[in-house]
């Protein structure tokens, strides 16, 4: 984290705290021992009845206080990846950060519990943030219409694209809730996001995991380097997105067996009977 402040000059950082980190130590998770994997993988963090104990939130807050030992307060600092935890304990979690002044906690519980979830923004002063895998305006709506939330998060890639996240965006700020933007992916994506960015006037920050990938930016041209230049990404006024595609780099980097705009001859037979529709 210090590295990604000092050296990166990242203005705004992120990390995941689980109670995975503690849980190998007895006395800090209450975890009912017919919880298979399967279960903890599909259902809803509030139903496997999982909270974390006094002992569990001291060693987690622990993890905090080193943190923003290494970089400071001043930098804004957010948590993601808490864990299947119940309400309550999200919501003691929430208490228990307010000293270390967090942005947000992420992705708590589902964004369906609406009434859930305001029922944790409302009691942790630690504000509380969600949305990464919601489609369309209209979920976001009734977050933002019940204040369920501190701050949104969709990810442009699946909310709708550029026009759609941009709705959600001017949604959000007509209740006062400012946007973060979520996003993994190809500097394709990342250049509609910062385009989107721009023109959202409550736009907080872009998330990219792709930081430690030393060829991710090589991907495009057209574009100055580096993308991100101390923590922030210049907009570019050339036409579309303002990259092109490398195709020597992409070709470089395909996943295995994946061919790289290869031809489709098995669709130009294939008929869609449009016509019947209008006959």
């Amino acid at each position: 984290m210090k590295e990604r402040k000092e050296v990166m000059g990242l203005t705004w950082l992120k990390m995941d705290l689980g109670i995975e980190m503690v849980s190998d130590t007895p006395g800090t998770v209450t975890n009912p021992s017919d919880i298979n994997q399967w279960q903890a993988n599909q259902l809803p963090h509030p139903l496997l009845g999982m909270e974390v104990t006094d002992k569990g939130i001291a060693m987690l807050e622990q993890y905090v206080a080193a943190v923003r030992d290494a970089v400071g307060m001043e930098i804004p600092l957010s948590m993601d990846h808490f864990g299947h935890l119940g309400v309550k304990s999200i919501i003691r979690l929430g208490k228990a950060y307010e000293k270390y002044n967090l942005s947000w906690m992420e992705d708590v519980i589902p964004w369906m519990y609406t009434d859930l979830l305001k029922q944790i923004s409302d009691q942790s002063p630690t504000p509380i943030l969600t949305g990464e895998d919601i489609y369309l305006k209209e979920p976001f709506r009734v977050l933002c219409e019940s204040h369920a939330v501190s701050k949104i998060q969709p990810d442009l890639a699946t909310a709708g694209g550029i026009l759609e996240t941009h709705k959600i965006g001017d949604l959000a700020e007509e209740h006062g809730i400012p946007m973060a933007l979520h996003f993994a992916g190809t500097p394709i994506s990342c250049m509609a996001n910062v385009h989107c960015a721009a023109a959202t006037r409550n736009f907080l920050a872009l998330e990219n995991h792709s930081l430690d990938v030393p060829w991710w930016q090589d991907l495009v041209n057209e574009i100055d380097k580096p993308i991100i230049n101390r923590g922030y990404i210049a907009v570019p006024d050339t036409p579309g997105l303002g990259v092109t595609l490398n195709d020597d780099v992409m070709r470089q980097h395909l996943a295995s067996g994946v061919g790289y705009f290869e031809p489709t001859p098995m669709w130009d037979t294939k008929q869609s009977f449009d016509d019947q529709l209008f006959s």
